[in-house]
Formats: structure tokens, sequence, C-alpha cells
């Protein structure tokens, strides 16, 4: 402790320079300053035709001054980074209520996103802070529990809820993001229209290989299925491991964008992805404990919102200017908010709420490690 402690000021050097060890010859590099401006112009120069290319401060609902070292992009991909709703995903739900310590959570979920999609933009030229950017912030709409959320707050909301739109409309757009950030959000799901940016699509893909080869591990970890079952179409192609099956999906959709300037996959890696998702929705999702489980978080969610509308009063801050009028999209943003052991206490602190109808994670008595 006290070592530690010593290390509060530095060491100052002959010139005045304060370096961060004690002792060493610490490196140096050419003095050189490659600000915002500089790195727009190697964009222009550097980037594939078709890529997005960054301009100022950006195209953002509320005017900004440019930032002097970073450019718009990059300056997104920090704010979501620092931001309240991307630390919450820790506490979200993957594919396992309340996981193991190496089972995924919506935080690790977004940043495997986040480096299978830089990953292939860098190889194929395209923008990689706005790339990262987008797949970090792509999950920030999920509500607790995973995506029985969406169906728990549907009914309160014209139109449903969508974790996508959500996510970009709501829980990110207080943060003033470029539009061709919360475009690449709001529409990363594969059931909405595709994004208007190639560093869109690329999320869209890195997401599905992500998810599909993470849940497996994770569902192989926990001893509900096994790689042995995988069916041939994915196995024969791909491999039965995570690390394989990202190698061949990456190595697939770089291949494709670098020879006909689309962003997809031919259809021999696309078919094996394909079955991988069809394996894990029929072996992991919708098992009989996974939809019981899921039954369960629309059932508690539910009870929190019905809870809030009923006396607004009880939500924790008073309404800004644009949501007064709307007491349940309120209180749907709120309770979305919610880590899912949060809003599980909630719902035994304020509700009185049987702990036997709540999710069973894996640290639950008698619980076990089944998914929503």
């Amino acid at each position: 402790m006290a070592g530690w402690a010593a290390t509060m000021r530095g060491r100052t050097d002959e010139v005045g320079v304060v370096h961060a060890h004690a002792s060493g010859v610490e490196p140096a590099v050419d003095p050189s300053l490659l600000d915002r401006r500089a790195r727009e112009e190697a964009e222009d120069r550097t980037l594939a035709g078709g890529a997005t290319r960054a301009s100022g401060a950006g195209d953002r609902a509320v005017p900004e001054e440019p930032d002097e070292l970073r450019t718009c992009f990059e300056r997104d991909r920090d704010r979501i980074l620092h931001s309240a709703p991307f630390r919450r995903l820790a506490g979200k739900t993957q594919v396992f209520v309340f996981p193991r310590d190496h089972q995924r959570t919506r935080l690790t979920h977004a940043l495997e996103v986040a480096q299978v999609a830089t990953a292939v933009a860098r190889a194929v030229g395209l923008n990689v802070a706005l790339t990262e950017a987008i797949a970090l912030g792509h999950d920030c709409g999920h509500g607790p529990g995973g995506h029985a959320s969406e169906d728990a707050f549907a009914p309160y909301l014209a139109g449903g809820y969508d974790h996508a739109v959500w996510g970009a409309d709501v829980v990110l757009a207080p943060l003033n993001l470029c539009s061709e950030t919360l475009d690449g959000v709001r529409r990363h799901s594969w059931s909405l229209p595709s994004p208007r940016t190639p560093e869109g699509v690329v999320v869209s893909w890195a997401d599905r290989c992500a998810y599909c080869a993470h849940d497996l591990e994770d569902a192989v970890s926990a001893g509900i299925v096994d790689t042995a079952e995988l069916p041939p179409a994915v196995s024969d192609i791909a491999g039965a491991t995570r690390s394989s099956q990202l190698r061949v999906f990456v190595g697939a959709l770089v291949e494709c964008i670098a020879t006909t300037g689309r962003v997809g996959m031919h259809y021999e890696a696309a078919a094996a992805l394909a079955e991988l998702r069809r394996f894990n929705y029929e072996r992991i999702y919708t098992q009989p404990a996974s939809v019981r489980q899921g039954r369960a978080v629309v059932a508690v969610l539910r009870a929190l919102v019905d809870y809030f509308v009923e006396d607004p009063r009880r939500l924790p801050a008073p309404p800004s200017p644009g949501d007064r009028d709307d007491p349940v999209r309120r209180t749907v943003a709120y309770v979305a908010g919610m880590t899912d052991r949060f809003a599980f206490e909630t719902a035994l602190s304020r509700l009185g709420w049987d702990p036997r109808r709540l999710p069973r994670g894996v640290d639950s008595p008698g619980g076990h490690p089944w998914v929503v």
C-alpha cells in the first residue's frame, strides 16, 4: 500500500516533464500531432470507396463545435463507452440470468461484437471508429432479462418495443450522437430495413456471428448442449468452437466484401451461420426451462411497470419536459433501464413479490443456469 501511495506524483525529469514510472528510460517518439483534421484527411486517402467519412462535428440533432483531437465518430464511441446505459449492460442478461463469472453479459457481448466488426471493417477499408461506436451501442436498448423484456414492454407502447429502435431513439439519443451512429444502432436487427452505411451493415453481421458462436460456447460450458450434437452443416464448414467459427465467419465477410463490394457472405458460410442460429434457437433459447424463465421475466417486468404507472410519483426522478405527458412511456424507460438484479430486487422490496416467482439464476437456491 505504501509503495502504491508513493507513486501519487510520478517522477519529474530535468526539463519539467512528469513521468509515470519511478525509474527506467521511457520510450520516446518524434513530436507530431495527428489531430482531427489530419485523420479526416487520412480517411480520404485510405478508406475504401463507399466507406463513411468523418467530417467536422458530424451530423447531430443539436449542432456542436468539432473536437480538436477526435473525429466525430471517435467522439461518439467515447460517449457510448462512458455512458451509464453502456455500463448497465454488465448487469443485463445475454443468455443466462445471473451469469457465472465466465458467461457472457450484454456488456461482454457488445465488446465481442465490436471486436468482430472492427476486424472486418479494418480489413476492407471501412471507418473503424464508426463501426466500433455502433457495435458498442447496439444493445443499449435491451431491458432486464434479455429478449423477454421486449415481450414484457410491447403492450405499453404503440408499435411495440424493439430494443434496436428504443436503444437509438430513447436510450442513446440524449448523447447527441451522429445520425450515422444512431442509424446503425436503430437498424442493426435483421428484421428491420438495412442500415444506410456499410459500417452499420457490418455490425449487423458481426452481432449475429458473435452471439451465435458465444451463446453456443456458454451453453456447452453450462452442460446444456454438446458440440458433438452440432449438425454437419455447421461443424464441417465452421468447426465446433467459438474461435474456429468466428475465424470462418470473419474471413467469409472480408472475402465477400473484398471481391464483390457487397457487405455479406457467400452461400456456404452464410448457410453454416444460419444453421448454427437454428441449432441454438431449438436447443438453447426455446427449451421448456428457457420458456419458463422468459415468462417469469415478463410477469415481473409488467408488474413493475403497472406499479409505477399507478402512481408516477413513485418514480425516482421528476419527468423531463419531453415525457411529462406520457407517464407510461416514461415508466417503461425507467424499468427498461434497470439491470436484472435491480429489477428483481425492486419487485421483492416494492411489490412484495414472491421470490419463487422470480427467474432462477445460478446463484438462486435450487437455481439452474437456464436462459431467457
